[in-house]
């Protein structure tokens, strides 16, 4: 009996284990789609602005959701009446659309909160003499 209990542990912590690996190999996978993302943000620029969209601040959320494989990602503009938004939002579309792993994309447009000038990272402040 002592030694069912000992074989049914040591399953348990096998289990554990197994399950600890599989969250962390999922984890990784996020965080590598993440950064992905990112990095294909970086190559989108907006052509009034010498900035890409990332570092001015205009994504507001970059979410994996790796049960159904899809990259959600909020975004805004600089102006509610940017006449850009549209070759921007496509070039974001096609960017993120060659990432890796992801299937689906959920690209959403919105407006709050409102963008400003403080969103933008301390690189782009200086490249646009804010700094």
């Amino acid at each position: 009996m002592e030694e069912n209990k000992i074989e049914n542990s040591q399953r348990d912590l096998i289990d554990s284990e197994k399950s600890v690996e599989k969250e962390e190999k999922k984890a990784a996978e996020e965080l590598a789609i993440y950064d992905k993302a990112i990095e294909m943000l970086r190559t989108v620029y907006d052509p009034e602005i010498p900035v890409n969209v990332y570092d001015l601040g205009l994504i507001y959320k970059i979410d994996y959701d790796s049960s159904d494989k899809c990259l959600h990602v909020d975004m805004t503009l600089t102006a509610p009446h940017c006449p850009m938004a549209d070759f921007i939002m496509e070039d974001v579309r096609q960017k993120l659309l060659s990432v890796e792993g992801p299937e689906k994309l959920d690209l959403r447009l919105v407006f709050e909160p409102e963008w400003n000038q403080d969103m933008m990272s301390e690189e782009a402040k200086l490249e646009l003499g804010y700094l």
